[in-house]
């Protein structure tokens, strides 16, 4: 039986929390583009909890979408009424709510027509993303941002039939120049360093090639906040689908999620916000230090385990931490490597949170697949690896462990694992790639002579030499012998 039916909260089992509030109350005020469970399990749930203080009820959630499976979402959140069940996952216990702060999702449809509409109306002041970090089309070369994209310059001709997000939003706000409403704020919660500054880099970049005097318009009547998000949220499979019914729950898109959730917020709303700060999360002008801890130690280090792991055959991060030589692989390149590069900020030191984030990955209960983690590489390991080795390289500390694990991403490119197993495709350019990485078995240096990822580090002879020598070393004894030889110094 699906409990998402009018009047059927009653229905549910008396451990499952559930909304407090009247949900025909709600009004919109925020549109977030790209609902998946990353979105409902982090901000949606900070507007819940708003919702059941009484708080916020003006700005409830329209979900929304710009690629065809979007629509595949839509219908199931909209069978249940666009609620979800959230299922915290502690080592020691689960718990279950049942969150209500979405109220509609667009229609996904050629060229965006209502999902413009609908952010044309004055009532949404938010238009917030989760994109992926290898969605805002940045040329990874330059970190500027990239018109010559076949999407960017299909929106360039069709300003009125864009078929990006970023089109999109600049279409409704030319339609919101033209009726006096004013801007609204664009606020990205991808996992990218100053992700509010790389949003207006493309918003901006996007609206100069159409016209100069919007972009300027938007420039002066839009925000764009950097942000700083953290939660593991694995991705919705079988497993969690058998969970939520365990428990008594028919839904189609559950989402479970570790029992811990941080937001860090830069206070730049042009169209006011919520009071996000009445439940737990952070507003401060110093979001760089929260994210750079976040980014360099858990995006960072979900690439140092994910990718041994994939290679070993290991499933589950957890997993990863339990193995001998992955979990020992991660505490010390994190504690070596990363975190002499990272600041402390109030109340957690860089190594503070390597143990937090220890403990994080080591939760056996969060069915996280080194598959999913190691997903997208190509924009991964240029945002959560790479600074930290050009930063290692410039202060002259080491960076053997850093190029151990661009030759274990190397490797696990070619699409095989040490088992012989087939690695099936896992990233938007693995074509390229695999092709790339089967050059590199015999001539290390071509996967660094990809600029689009490594830019000139390839032409740094110290990075070259340790990944090459990790390389040669991996081929002749394998991968766990490179790691135990890392792991011995």
């Amino acid at each position: 039986m699906n409990l998402f039916k009018p009047n059927a909260f009653d229905a549910l089992p008396d451990p499952i929390l559930r909304p407090g509030y009247d949900r025909a109350e709600l009004t919109a005020g925020i549109l977030h583009i790209g609902v998946g469970n990353f979105h409902r399990g982090h901000q949606a749930w900070y507007l819940h909890r708003l919702m059941q203080q009484g708080e916020a009820l003006d700005w409830a959630i329209v979900g929304a979408g710009v690629r065809p499976g979007d629509e595949a979402m839509r219908q199931r959140l909209k069978d249940q009424d666009f609620l979800t069940t959230l299922i915290e996952l502690d080592p020691a216990s689960s718990q279950a709510e049942v969150i209500g702060s979405m109220i509609d999702f667009v229609p996904v449809q050629p060229n965006n027509v209502a999902l413009i509409e609908r952010m044309a109306r004055k009532d949404i002041r938010i238009v917030s993303l989760t994109v992926t970090e290898g969605g805002y089309f940045i040329d990874s070369a330059t970190g500027q941002f990239d018109a010559e994209h076949p999407e960017i310059q299909h929106d360039i001709a069709n300003p009125d039939a864009p078929i990006t997000a970023f089109g999109s939003m600049i279409q409704a706000l030319r339609e919101r120049k033209a009726n006096g409403i004013g801007g609204f704020t664009c606020m990205s919660c991808d996992n990218l360093q100053g992700n509010g500054d790389i949003l207006k880099q493309t918003i901006l970049g996007l609206a100069k090639a159409q016209d100069s005097g919007l972009a300027e318009w938007i420039q002066d009547c839009c925000s764009f906040p950097n942000s700083m998000v953290d939660c593991i949220v694995p991705a919705t499979t079988e497993h969690e689908l058998a969970l939520a019914e365990s428990m008594g729950i028919s839904d189609a898109a559950p989402v479970t999620h570790e029992n811990f959730r941080q937001w860090v917020i830069e206070d730049d709303f042009c169209q006011g916000r919520p009071a996000w700060e009445n439940v737990g999360a952070t507003f401060t002008r110093d979001v760089h230090s929260y994210e750079s801890m976040k980014i360099r130690i858990l995006n960072g280090g979900h690439q140092v385990i994910a990718v041994a792991g994939e290679l070993l055959s290991v499933e589950t991060i957890s997993g990863c931490m339990e193995h001998p030589l992955i979990g020992k692989l991660f505490e010390k390149v994190a504690r070596t490597e990363i975190v002499p590069h990272v600041h402390a900020v109030p109340g957690m030191t860089p190594d503070a949170y390597v143990d937090l984030i220890s403990s994080r990955f080591a939760n056996p209960k969060i069915v996280d697949t080194t598959r999913r983690v190691a997903f997208d590489g190509s924009s991964r390991h240029p945002g959560f690896i790479l600074p930290t080795v050009r930063e290692g390289l410039a202060k002259g500390n080491s960076v053997q462990g850093l190029a151990l694990v661009e030759a274990l991403w190397a490797r696990m490119c070619t699409g095989q694992r040490e088992d012989g197993s087939q690695i099936e495709p896992n990233d938007p350019h693995w074509e390229t790639l695999n092709a790339v990485a089967l050059r590199a078995k015999a001539r290390p240096s071509a996967w660094l002579e990809q600029p689009q990822i490594y830019g000139d580090l390839n032409e740094d002879s110290a990075f070259g030499t340790a990944f090459e020598n990790w390389m040669i070393l991996m081929d002749s004894l394998g991968v766990e012998a490179a790691l135990e030889h890392y792991l011995n110094g």
